[in-house]
Formats: structure tokens, C-alpha cells, sequence
């Protein structure tokens, strides 16, 4: 009834709701998409490489490369948040024929936190972080 009454008072297109402008506000450009996933690439590339040089640094270098090599991925992989969208991504990324994947690297991720934290175990914080990659 309510659509019947805004085309006979002229009004053919529907208001915009809340959600709408909210999603239209934050929606970036394409040129400020790439920036985004170049500057998140770039920043988990560094936190990977500078996680595998502080792994030879004496007491806290397997806790300092668990960290920084963790961040390095979550980083990097946020990096195509900007390309795609948030959604669209944990869309593909629990599609099933990803989901096995995308289960086991994010079980890594805290796997290698928790072999370098809790467990002071070198031998498998390399091994998740081999399967992370």
C-alpha cells in the first residue's frame, strides 16, 4: 500500500533506509581500495620478515616470532578486505571447498601463539607456522 502511495504522489523511488547510508558512506574509491591493500600487504610482509630475524634473538625470540609472524598473516589477509569487502571475503573464505583451508590455518594462527607462549616448544611453533603459510 505504502509503494502504491509513493508512485501516485510522484515519489517512484524508495527512501533510503539507515543501512543504506551507512554502507554508501563508507564505501571506498577503488584508488583508495589499492592503497589500502598495498599499505596492509606492505606492513604484513614486514611484521613476517622482522618475526624471522627476532627468532634468533636470545629468551623472547620464539614468542617475539610467534607474535610477529601471526600479525604478518592476519595483516596480510586483511589486506584483501580492502579489494573485497569484508563480507564477500568470509564468504569465499567458508565456501566449502575452502572451508577445510580456511579452518586449519586459522587453528595454526592460535596453535603457534599457544607453542610459543604456553608450551616453550620451538619444534612446533615453526611446524603451525609452516602450516599457516
Amino acid at each position: 500500500m505504502d509503494k502504491l502511495k509513493r508512485v501516485l504522489s510522484g515519489q517512484d523511488a524508495e527512501e533510503p533506509s539507515g543501512l543504506s547510508e551507512v554502507i554508501e558512506a563508507t564505501s571506498l574509491g577503488w584508488g583508495t581500495r589499492v592503497k589500502g591493500f598495498i599499505a596492509c600487504f606492505a606492513i604484513g610482509c614486514l611484521c613476517s620478515l622482522l618475526g624471522s630475524c627476532l627468532l634468533w634473538v636470545p629468551r623472547k625470540g620464539l614468542t617475539l616470532f610467534a607474535v610477529f609472524y601471526t600479525l604478518g598473516n592476519i595483516a596480510s589477509i586483511g589486506s584483501t578486505l580492502f579489494l573485497m569487502g569484508p563480507m564477500k571475503q568470509l564468504k569465499r573464505m567458508f565456501e566449502p571447498t575452502r572451508l577445510i583451508a580456511t579452518i586449519v590455518m586459522l587453528l595454526c594462527l592460535i596453535l603457534t601463539l599457544c607453542s610459543a607462549f604456553w608450551w616453550h616448544k620451538k619444534g612446533l611453533t615453526l611446524l603451525f607456522c609452516i602450516l599457516q603459510f
